[in-house]
């Protein structure tokens, strides 16, 4: 019964980093969705993209924790984070711009709510 108990407990821990997660990300797109560039490192301006390591790194981190928890509840990883990820670099100058991206985003992430 015990292992039922620690499984159960790691579930909800899972559940409250996923919320912490998504309150995170949701906060820096609303940010850069209003014009504060740096998010997604489109440019090459170091400075704007260094604004946002920090919170790149604790997105990597809480990302790292919640995968370690769907590993052992055996639940499939934690898929958001990656998208997340393979969604910044340097853009082509035809690309939409990262505010307009990061809009997309807060209206992936209602959908994805909405199911």
């Amino acid at each position: 019964m015990a292992k039922a108990d620690r499984l159960a407990q790691t579930d909800i821990r899972r559940t409250e980093l996923e919320a912490e997660y998504l309150a995170t990300l949701t906060a820096a797109l609303e940010t850069c969705a209003s014009g504060k560039w740096g998010l997604f490192g489109h440019r090459p301006d170091k400075q704007n993209i260094a604004k946002f390591e920090p919170l790149i790194e604790e997105l990597d981190e809480l990302a790292f924790a919640i995968d370690k928890m769907r590993d052992q509840l055996d639940l499939a990883p934690f898929t958001l984070h990656s998208e997340f990820i393979a969604s910044r670099g340097l853009a082509s100058p035809s690309a939409v711009g990262e505010p307009k991206q990061a809009k997309a985003w807060l209206e992936r992430l209602a959908a994805r709510a909405a199911d």
